[in-house]
């Protein structure tokens, strides 16, 4: 039995739209780089994705974090799989639709992770709500008994102002009527509901390339992957056996910083993307030759 064996297109020819998805990447990458260390100007909270309820939210986060990575290993592996995988896509379906694919599968990576985080920290905006609504120090406690607080990218200010909380939140428990205590928790709890929902910040492409992986299994099943270079795979169990990882590391290791539900969104809008393009064909193809 003998298997179709895949070897990528040189760097000598790359496909228009998977050249210049490398260079804006790369030019991305080194702005980032330098214009934090010459202006301290942070793209990364600019053009990365913020949840949909932050106030630093912007509906064109949903294109511009796939542009913006974390750190070298981050852009190197992307783009090594973008130039890997996306440069036979591309030729098989053409500028304008793998671009189309590309697009649907990073912004479809963004909302399945943020549809995961929404019930992830429901339970914590809940508890601040009720607490905000209807200010008593049961409330209060069982807001703080369920929640670890993240001051990660707050300033001297609202480091300071989470100090006065908690000089605040023991007044309250030998004073429950002090209301300028219980005034200065409200203001805290608002405050700081505001920066929990701006925390979370989604960078990279890696949705994208997780549907490009996907495709690639599926127009390429039997083709043989090598695994670090030296283990031959066929590209549907290559593809199978990396959304298994992820969905597991998404379950039981969410505080990597990882966007595992992410990776398996491109996946997931991939896979019925390319259903409805191969039933669309099918369509046409049978109206054809009726």
């Amino acid at each position: 039995m003998s298997y179709e064996r895949y070897s990528p297109t040189g760097f000598g020819f790359l496909p228009p739209v998977v050249k210049n998805l490398l260079i804006i990447n790369v030019l991305f990458f080194l702005a980032t780089i330098v214009l934090g260390n010459t202006m301290n100007l942070d793209l990364t909270d600019m053009l990365g994705l913020h949840y949909f309820a932050a106030t630093k939210f912007e509906p064109y986060q949903f294109i511009t974090y796939m542009f913006m990575h974390g750190n070298f290993s981050h852009i190197f592996f992307n783009m090594f799989a973008l130039w890997m995988f996306g440069s036979v896509l591309e030729q098989v379906w053409g500028p304008k639709k793998f671009l189309l694919y590309y697009i649907i599968t990073g912004i479809g990576a963004a909302l399945v992770h943020y549809m995961v985080f929404y019930f992830q920290v429901s339970p914590a905006l809940q508890s601040m709500d009720v607490f905000i609504a209807k200010p008593d120090l049961a409330n209060l406690q069982q807001f703080i008994s369920q929640h670890q607080f993240n001051l990660a990218n707050g300033s001297p200010e609202f480091e300071q102002a989470f100090q006065n909380f908690k000089q605040s939140f023991a007044t309250l428990q030998m004073e429950p009527g002090n209301m300028q205590a219980m005034q200065e928790a409200i203001n805290f709890v608002t405050l700081y509901r505001e920066h929990f929902l701006n925390l979370p910040v989604v960078v990279g492409a890696s949705g994208a390339i997780y549907g490009l992986l996907l495709a690639f299994g599926m127009l390429f099943p039997n083709s043989l992957i090598y695994l670090y270079f030296f283990i031959p795979m066929k590209a549907k169990w290559f593809v199978i056996i990396f959304g298994a990882i992820e969905l597991f590391s998404g379950f039981y290791n969410q505080n990597s910083g990882v966007a595992h539900f992410a990776h398996l969104g491109g996946m997931i809008f991939g896979f019925f993307l390319i259903l409805y393009w191969k039933k669309k064909a099918d369509r046409h193809h049978h109206n054809y030759y009726q």
